[in-house]
This record gives C-alpha cells, structure tokens and sequence, in this order.
C-alpha cells in the first residue's frame, strides 16, 4: 500500500507540472480536452488539478468553451513549479522540495548515501543549518532566498578535479543572474557572485570518493533573492536581487535559469575535464581582473595584479617582480568588494 501510495503522489506532481508547463507555453487558452488527451487521464482529473493549483496562489482564468488560462502564479518553489520551468533537456533531473530542511546538502548526501543514482535537484524554503566556504553560516529567511543543492552520483570526474565543479557552478549563477535578472552580476573568485561589491550568491561542494572515483558530488549554492534586511555584521558585504533592481524576484524561474547553464556549463566542463573551454567566458565575467588582489594563504599574504584564470580553475596573481602565481586555495581580497579599499 505504501508504495502504490507513493507511486500515486508522484503521479500527481507530475501532472501538475505538464499543466503548469502546457499553460505557460500556450499563447491563449488551453482546452480541457487538450490537457486530457495530452495527459491521458479524465476531465475530473484535470480539474481537480487546476483547482488545486487555484488553492495555491496561481490565478487561471476559466472560460466555458475555450478552456484554461494562467493570468499569474505565486512566488513558489515547489518541485512542481520548477520542473514546469526547467527546459527538456534537463527531465531527467529529480527536483525534491521541502518547506524546511536543516540543509539542502545535508539532504543530498542523505539520499546518495541511501543509493541514490539519480541526478537531482533539492531544492528549500527555508533551512535552519546550511553552511558556506570554510564552515561559514549561510541564512536563509523563509519566502525570500534561494536554498538548493545538485547531487551528482558517481560523476565521470577525477577527484582531484571535483574543485572545479564549483567555478562551473558559480559562472552558471552568474550568467542567470545577469539574464534572468537583469543585473550586472560578476564573478569573485572562485565562485561568489557579487553586484557593486557586494554578495549575492555562494556555493559550496562536497564529495564522497575513493583514491580515483567519485561516489557523490553535491553541489550546494544559496541566492539572496528577495532578501531586505541582513544582520548586521552582513550589511555592507551582502545584497539581494530584489534591493538591486526593486522588483520580487521570480525565484522558480531563476532556479530553472541556474540549471539551464549548469547543464551546458559542465556537459563541457565533461569534454575536457578542465576549465578550457569555460575559461574565456569566466574571465570575462569575473570582478578585479587587471586590478589589485590580496591573497591570504595560511601564515602568508601579498599583493599582486589578477589576471584571470587557467584551464584548471587557479587564480592567476602576477607579483611586484612579475611573476605569474597559480593560486589553488585561500582567500583573495578583491579591491572594491566586501569592504577591501
């Protein structure tokens, strides 16, 4: 019984992502007979769909005749909503919702601990417990920031090349982020996405491996989204999408814009096992470069002139004498971003 019963619910997101899909694609009406025959189930059906959906904040316009259509949708995050906005090339993706979650990776490595073998996409409302780089606390208010995770089970990635999975990452934010929302986002190396020198969006990766496999990737980011107040100590270096432009930002449409250049992103990233062919892209959009940097290794720290990134992900700092230093890990300041004059 359990499992018919599952079997059942998942039956039910699905149908109501395909007419949240067949509603936002169609220029006018949709029949119901159209969704029937598309759907292979019965005009009760369809309707119970719909108003369910009507109970949940999404406005569709009834017209005896002509059928159904989406007027507006409530700013959600549901697994269903975001598969309805996910192109086809990523249905292969699993997209796991929760109201709230102690952390989005947490949840990730559960499921692949537990065999997942599917790619997926978790994604949160709110999580009491997510971390950023270097154990760092990342906040995530309820109805207003983007918590999500990809779980990538037994990915075709030496481990010593898994870092570079972050930068993909990062630059996919970034490029959402600038189409999507229309704000001049940039690149912090290696993966912070920052506007006017402050932080929108961070991402951190975590992996399970042997001497030279991957068991599990996962690959968490948070995004400041409609987020209009931060502590304190996190209001000079932190910014959100809805004080940059004034609008609410539509997080579901963002998230499906993240996976779209996730997915062309590291379908090259795959090709070549490096950055190459990412790497003029990246550089581009990464804050700093040509200018001053500071980098802080353990019990060391200099100056120097970014300029840009290699193949394999590493910050390119010319010194004083101009030689050029690969930096692998550590913090770099960057002039002008989170504080550093």
């Amino acid at each position: 019984m359990g499992g018919s019963g599952a079997r059942n619910r998942e039956d039910r997101r699905t149908m109501k992502s395909k007419i949240l899909s067949a509603l936002r694609e169609a220029p006018g009406y949709v029949s119901g007979q159209e969704l029937c025959d598309e759907l292979q189930v019965s005009r009760t059906a369809v309707w119970k769909v719909i108003n369910q959906l009507k109970e949940e904040g999404y406005v569709i316009e009834s017209v005896p005749r002509k059928g159904y259509r989406l007027v507006s949708h409530p700013d959600s995050i549901t697994a269903e909503e975001v598969k309805s906005r996910m192109t086809k090339e990523l249905s292969d993706w699993k997209i796991v919702y929760y109201d709230e979650i102690d952390s989005t990776n947490n949840e990730a490595k559960r499921f692949a601990e537990n065999g997942e073998t599917q790619k997926a996409l978790f994604i949160a409302e709110q999580q009491s417990g997510g971390k950023g780089r270097r154990g760092r606390t990342w906040i995530t208010p309820r109805g207003s920031a983007i918590a999500m995770s990809l779980l990538l089970p037994e990915p075709e990635i030496a481990p010593d090349h898994a870092s570079m999975v972050t930068l993909v990452m990062g630059l996919a934010v970034t490029k959402a982020c600038r189409e999507f929302c229309k704000v001049d986002a940039k690149l912090k190396w290696p993966n912070d996405v920052v506007c006017n020198g402050q932080k929108l969006s961070g991402t951190l990766t975590e992996m399970s491996s042997e001497v030279d496999y991957i068991n599990y990737l996962v690959i968490g980011t948070g995004i400041n989204a409609n987020v209009m107040e931060f502590p304190e100590e996190l209001s000079k270096t932190a910014a959100s999408l809805k004080l940059l432009t004034g609008k609410q930002t539509d997080r579901a449409g963002l998230i499906a814009c993240c996976m779209k250049y996730f997915a062309e992103y590291y379908e090259k990233f795959l090709q070549t096992q490096d950055l190459s062919l990412l790497m003029e892209e990246y550089n581009e959009l990464l804050a700093g470069t040509g200018g001053k940097v500071r980098v802080l290794e353990p019990g060391h720290e200099y100056c120097g002139l970014s300029r840009g990134i290699n193949a394999l992900g590493e910050l390119l700092v010319e010194t004083k004498d101009g030689n050029i230093t690969q930096v692998y890990a550590g913090e770099v300041s960057v002039r002008g971003i989170y504080g550093y004059v």
